[in-house]
């Protein structure tokens, strides 16, 4: 006979054992990404979060103050992580030319929806975000983007590739030019594939920097 003991509450795999704090936070974050890119941070819920990461509500809120917070690092995670991807890509190339053509095919790719979703999420959360921390890692975060377009047209420039007398208006245009194709991607009107979304892009590039003296041409544009 049990004696009315009442029955032992079930514990998730990942509150059964104890982990440092970074860890769990790192989990329940690393959950929330999938949810804000398929659903919009706006429908995702501590409960969907909880669930995702296969902790218990008490847990979410224990690490985490707010929806917003743990929302705002999963986002700030995706992004860090898509960026230095493709300043890997970039640093593999052995030209500026080859180095930009590769950076505007993985910008457009069929995986790279979820990341434009998530980026425009970001965004949209520092409209409403009152931390000014968000705010200043937003800024920097895009000033990072731009140092590195503007630095590959740069380095074209120096090894005689290219030729161009704005860098800096260069990369103001190119990035606009990539957050514009990315959200007619997303929203598909008008419709837009990838390949015409890297078209347009390496379009742009052969228009805005001219030949150089040891120019090899970006390639064929898809």
């Amino acid at each position: 006979m049990t004696g009315g003991r009442s029955p032992r509450r079930a514990v998730a795999a990942a509150d059964r054992t104890r982990q440092p704090t970074e860890v769990r936070r790192r989990l329940i974050v690393e959950a929330a990404v999938p949810l804000i890119a398929e659903r919009g941070s706006s429908s995702v819920g501590v409960r969907d979060v909880a669930g995702a990461a296969g902790v218990s509500v008490g847990t979410v809120t224990y690490h985490f103050g707010s929806v917003q917070e743990i929302l705002s690092e999963a986002m700030v995670l995706q992004i860090e992580r898509y960026y230095a991807a493709l300043s890997e890509t970039a640093d593999r190339a052995t030209s500026a030319a080859e180095a930009l053509r590769l950076l505007v095919d993985a910008l457009f790719t069929e995986d790279t929806d979820r990341h434009w979703r998530m980026w425009f999420e970001y965004w949209n959360a520092g409209e409403h975000h009152l931390d000014p921390a968000f705010a200043g890692g937003q800024d920097r975060r895009y000033e990072s983007w731009h140092r590195q377009i503007r630095a590959l047209a740069e380095r074209g420039v120096a090894d005689g590739e290219f030729t161009c007398a704005d860098l800096d208006g260069f990369t103001t245009r190119f990035a606009a030019l990539a957050d514009g194709l990315a959200l007619q991607r997303l929203r598909q009107a008008p419709p837009l594939t990838t390949q015409d979304a890297r078209r347009h892009l390496h379009r742009f590039i052969e228009t805005e920097l001219g030949p150089g003296p040891h120019s090899v041409g970006l390639g064929p544009a898809e």
